[in-house]
């Protein structure tokens, strides 16, 4: 978790510092040394101790001393600094989507506000409108931006809820006796955020194993301490809860401790109508406890196919497997490559060479390159030119790289006015294009991504809704209409796996499932460990109900290139 409280900390400094204004290029350097640590799946202090740290991009020596100072004496003074420095909340409230480093400062100000309570307050008496450039509408984006902020910052990505649930379960593994280990709840059922976290065990000596829980080197504050059960508050505000439970039980104990609680009360009926009686404690006919010991028996001796944790939301998949129609979901092994990756042509840390063999160690056939479009300054974003000399460097490494195909692909801006980045001379050389929106949120977004479908070039519609799950809700968009245009263009739209993502959502894949849309998933990696980001695609593929036919990276190269629309 070093990894992510130093990530956290550096995008706090790059905030703090664009508030006042410093120097651009200090502000992306901190950005970029965040996005390299967020990313990193070694132990920073490992890499440090072994003098490999340097040898990461974006790592200088400035970053470097900082990573050695958190880690002798847990705080950065030049990041204390800068919180008092800057006034109240404002700070944290740079994370609010529509409330830029400028608007804050001028709310700051001119109306004296430095938290969120004091911004709610000016919304709703008017204040906040009346000040320069500001009018009813954006005052009205920047209250639903609140709204949302404030929901999602109870929670934890999906990705961060994972780390911090394998340290808890791997200190459990090696300081008790503990047999099974197993997260259960939200992060079992792989939900795309995560409030508590859930794990359960057998073990004897239970109230030992409850006490080594409670040691846990990462452990802030003790709730509950009892002789089955324990939950702790550890490092970055979570809970994290621990019961032991009795191996005749087990099964029981983690299909209701997985839920989800809508799912549970169906089962319950259900075996209620059967004359039983459904618990954490077992399946029972009268006193007699008929199943317990796997998730499978309870199913079976209900009358269903096992369900997997993912479809666990009472969407169906109840009645579904009362009939054995149970879809047969998607699962990793299954993926034969990645439809989107930024290589160091755009604004990636690796190469296309790396990447190349980091997708080799996952067993991939294929991969797609996916730089920016020249419209995409922020991260240099490719002009011609230099598309050329990427291709040229593609042709070279698959004439000596046999194991994989490395596709000639671009991430293609469709612009404000409708227009594609690149003109049609340009995509049709390409293997597969992405079409993407990264400006002009809120205007025509669904007629401009229809538009850009139109075209007999673009294969895929990236990352439909816009949305990031820790900033924005996305697009103001008529997704079952760019859903209708897709099937009618025979536009591909992807599930992006970047856990901030994660866009399509899982009620929008089942969606798209629904109407007949292919779906493509590409991991967005920006490095290396960037690509291992598939399991969180597969999860939300899994959520959405989606199997291996409804997913175009699931088929051989073979089969892919002719599924394009310009084969058809």
């Amino acid at each position: 978790m070093i990894n992510k409280e130093l990530a956290l900390i550096f995008d706090r400094l790059a905030d703090g510092l664009e508030l006042q204004g410093a120097n651009r290029f200090r502000v992306l350097a901190y950005r970029k040394a965040s996005r390299v640590l967020d990313e990193l799946t070694e132990d920073v202090t490992v890499l440090l101790k072994e003098k490999r740290l340097s040898k990461l991009p974006g790592i200088g020596r400035a970053i470097k001393e900082k990573i050695q100072e958190y880690i002798d004496t847990g705080k950065i003074k030049k990041y204390e600094e800068i919180k008092k420095e800057i006034p109240g909340e404002l700070l944290s409230m740079l994370d609010i989507q529509n409330l830029g480093p400028r608007t804050l400062g001028l709310v700051y100000t001119e109306l004296g506000i430095k938290d969120i309570k004091g911004l709610k307050k000016a919304i709703a008496t008017g204040k906040l409108a009346r000040l320069p450039q500001m009018g009813e509408k954006k005052v009205e984006n920047i209250r639903q931006s609140i709204e949302y902020y404030e929901q999602s910052i109870s929670r934890l990505a999906l990705d961060t809820a994972e780390q911090r649930a394998n340290e808890v379960v791997a200190y459990l593994k090696k300081q008790t006796k503990a047999q099974k280990i197993t997260v259960a709840g939200s992060l079992r059922r792989c939900k795309e955020t995560i409030g508590d976290i859930d794990i359960l065990a057998t073990g004897k000596n239970r109230s030992r194993i409850i006490e080594i829980f409670t040691k846990f080197p990462k452990t802030e504050r003790i709730i509950a301490a009892g002789a089955t059960k324990g939950s702790i508050i550890i490092k970055g505000n979570t809970q994290v809860d621990l019961r032991i439970v009795d191996p005749g039980s087990y099964g029981a104990a983690l299909q209701y401790f997985t839920g989800s609680k809508a799912h549970n009360v169906k089962l319950r009926n259900i075996a209620k109508t059967k004359r039983m009686k459904l618990s954490e404690y077992g399946l029972f006919k009268g006193r007699r406890l008929i199943a317990g010991k796997t998730e499978r028996q309870i199913y079976q001796t209900l009358g269903l196919a096992y369900i997997d944790p993912e479809m666990r939301e009472d969407r169906g998949e109840i009645e579904r497997a009362q009939e054995n129609r149970l879809p047969h979901l998607i699962d990793i092994k299954d993926i034969r490559g990645d439809l989107q990756m930024h290589s160091t042509y755009s604004d990636s840390d690796a190469s296309i060479k790396d990447l190349a063999k980091g997708a080799i160690a996952l067993g991939y056939e294929y991969i797609l390159i996916t730089d920016h479009s020249r419209a995409a300054k922020y991260a240099r974003g490719l002009d011609i030119k230099e598309l050329h000399k990427q291709w040229r460097e593609i042709d070279r490494l698959n004439k000596s790289i046999k194991k994989i195909r490395i596709l000639k692909g671009a991430e293609v801006d469709i612009l404000a006015d409708g227009r594609l980045d690149y003109p049609d001379n340009v995509l049709k050389q390409l293997d597969l294009a992405l079409a993407s929106i990264h400006q002009g949120f809120k205007k025509n977004v669904t007629e401009r991504m229809c538009r850009a479908m139109d075209n007999p070039y673009i294969d895929i519609i990236a990352h439909p809704t816009g949305r990031l799950i820790s900033q924005r809700q996305g697009y103001e968009i008529d997704l079952p209409a760019v859903m209708d245009k897709a099937l009618q263009t025979n536009t591909f739209l992807e599930l992006n796996a970047y856990p901030d993502r994660l866009d399509l959502s899982d009620i929008n894949l089942r969606l798209a499932k629904d109407k007949g849309v292919k779906i493509s998933i590409g991991t967005d990696a920006h490095n290396i460990e960037g690509l291992k980001w598939m399991r969180f695609g597969i999860a939300m593929a899994r959520r959405g109900w989606l199997e291996t036919t409804d997913v175009i990276n699931t088929y051989s190269l073979k089969k892919l290139m002719k599924l394009r629309k310009r084969n058809l």
